[in-house]
């Protein structure tokens, strides 16, 4: 009997994802621990490794799916001695059914297992890299041709677009003519984080304190520090994380969360730090700040956040914190 691959759940919270690439092909053999697939979640593109050894006998939802609901089946591996050509016969009806449990993608129902890189709806199927490149050169995807699989836009594209003398450098998406707006559909970060700060608002109990502060004697130390150490790059952020740290460990009622039954009060100081991505903002998540050196976090924070704009943190790196600043 062939191996079903079900949508996994890759985060506590998640109840659907995106399928972004699948990093094998139909007929392609599988071994375990192998990169079978990515998936968007609501903060990231997580890369999902094979359970299984095998041949990958079919695509059941192809790429560019979106909203796949978690235990949808989404591909069929071969097992040994199984034929994956066999499963050609059975699969479409295997994969309308999948489909069907996707209902924000029923339009794919009848599509190829490997479509071209623009999506029914106009969406276009690049890295997440490339998109945060594309945004910065201010160039449009959809008029680029991608060098990936399946032609996907890859970060090579954009910066060869990118170059002074390309048709694509500098081009804009422009609005639809007549048309006094311009729709820009929802991304699943953007709904998830929509529909979370709606939730806090409604149910969780909110007050609001304000304080000025004068940081002159701050800014000096952070020049001076930078300027004697070798290597040490202090923003004000990392000054942020730092004293928010040690006032937490010092009121340790502040570093406590709201639950229906309880407070929850945390024993280790894990900050939260809002940083704005593609795709909207995402929380990584600086653990036992409190116990670490200026240098430390200075380093990992720009590593998590170099990583959180190019959606490739890991769902422990942006889940659990028991405070949120945002980044100055």
């Amino acid at each position: 009997m062939p191996i079903e691959i079900l949508m996994p759940s890759v985060a506590p919270s998640m109840t659907e994802g995106n399928i972004v690439r699948w990093a094998k092909k139909e007929g392609d053999p599988v071994r375990k621990g192998e990169v079978l697939l990515e998936l968007e979640t609501d903060k990231a593109v997580v890369e999902v490794e094979a359970q299984h050894d095998g041949v990958l006998g079919r695509i059941l939802v192809p790429e560019g799916t979106n909203g796949v609901k978690v235990d949808t089946p989404i591909a069929l591996i071969a097992g040994r001695g199984e034929d994956p050509n066999a499963m050609a016969a059975a699969a479409p009806k295997q994969a309308a059914a999948a489909v069907a449990a996707t209902p924000s993608s029923a339009s794919n129902a009848a599509a190829p297992a490997h479509p071209a890189a623009r999506a029914t709806g106009g969406r276009v199927f690049a890295s997440p890299l490339a998109r945060r490149i594309a945004r910065d050169l201010n160039i449009d995807l959809s008029r680029l041709s991608g060098s990936g699989p399946n032609g996907r836009v890859l970060k090579a594209d954009v910066e060869a677009a990118g170059r002074p003398g390309t048709a694509a450098a500098g081009v804009t998406m422009a609005a639809p003519a007549g048309a006094a707006y311009e729709d820009i559909p929802h991304s699943n970060t953007r709904r998830i984080i929509a529909q979370r700060l709606s939730e806090a608002k409604r149910s969780i109990p909110h007050f609001y304190l304000t304080i000025d502060c004068e940081v002159d004697d701050l800014l000096a130390a952070r020049k001076q520090a930078n300027e004697m150490i070798a290597g040490l790059k202090l923003s004000v952020n990392d000054l942020v994380i730092k004293a928010v740290a040690l006032a937490l460990r010092k009121v340790p009622a502040a570093n406590a969360a709201w639950t229906e039954t309880a407070i929850r009060r945390f024993r280790d100081v894990d900050i939260a730090v809002a940083v704005a991505g593609p795709n909207g903002l995402i929380t990584p998540v600086m653990r036992n700040a409190d116990a670490k050196s200026l240098r430390q976090i200075s380093a990992e924070m720009r590593e998590l956040a170099a990583r959180a704009r190019e959606s490739r943190l890991r769902p422990d790196e942006y889940q659990g914190g028991g405070f949120t600043i945002s980044n100055l």
